[in-house]
């Protein structure tokens, strides 16, 4: 007799299902002319050690979750370790997980890390949130001086063309388990396209729009706990 398939996805914890979904995650579609994909999954096979660690770790149980959507991973966060805002600093130095074949500093992990510490810390903060994006690999533009981080909407046809892919990934996130009633997008911009999307989909009630980590960072770091407080408002409120 066979097993029901999904019977058995039932019963996998949700940690066990997003490394299955990162374990197949593959982009195999066109882009514009100058755009890149990386996969971090397949170019670096520590990636998936250490991402595997890290669910296993944090996500080791059936609790459903609130999603924070990010834009797409930039290559010095997840698009080297294969954990959305996390650079390999604080995935040794905050969740206790070495990664040898790298050493990135990314400074949207920097900020989100400042909201997680203030939350009480990374067990508590996994165990009410999961983050990913809704094109979950690295974008990059060819430029004279290499691959630049590029956004999902930077380029109107690069947004066209991945777009089947975002859609199909969001529902992927969703499956997982994940509680729709409220989403929490970070970056206006970002916010803006997902919107669009939503009214089309029907995926979340609600969605509570904060600004980017790396906007913060950037633009208002002498701001920065007054935006650190207005992430835990947020989020304390929905957990």
């Amino acid at each position: 007799m066979k097993i029901c398939e999904i019977c058995v996805q039932k019963q996998k914890k949700i940690g066990e299902k997003v490394v299955a979904f990162n374990k197949k995650l593959k982009y195999s579609g066109n882009l514009p002319e100058g755009f890149d994909v990386l996969n971090p999954f397949f170019d670096n096979p520590e990636t998936l050690v250490v991402m595997t660690e890290f669910y296993q770790k944090f996500y080791n149980d059936y609790s459903q979750r609130k999603f924070i959507i990010g834009i797409n991973p930039s290559r010095h966060g997840a698009g080297v370790t294969g954990v959305p805002f996390t650079d390999t600093k604080r995935l040794e130095s905050v969740c206790g997980i070495e990664m040898k074949s790298a050493h990135t500093h990314e400074i949207s992990s920097v900020f989100l890390y400042d909201v997680i510490e203030n939350f009480g810390g990374p067990e508590l903060f996994y165990k009410e949130f999961y983050i990913n994006s809704p094109f979950p690999l690295a974008i990059t533009r060819r430029t004279i001086r290499g691959g630049l981080n590029a956004n999902y909407y930077d380029d109107k046809n690069l947004f066209e063309a991945v777009k089947p892919f975002m859609i199909k990934s969001l529902k992927d996130h969703i499956k997982l388990g994940l509680d729709t009633s409220e989403v929490f997008i970070l970056g206006k911009k970002n916010a803006t396209f997902l919107d669009k999307i939503n009214k089309e989909e029907k995926f979340f009630d609600k969605m509570t729009v904060l600004e980017h980590p790396r906007f913060i960072q950037q633009y208002k770091s002498k701001e920065k706990q007054l935006y650190i407080d207005k992430y835990l408002m947020a989020l304390n409120k929905a957990s």
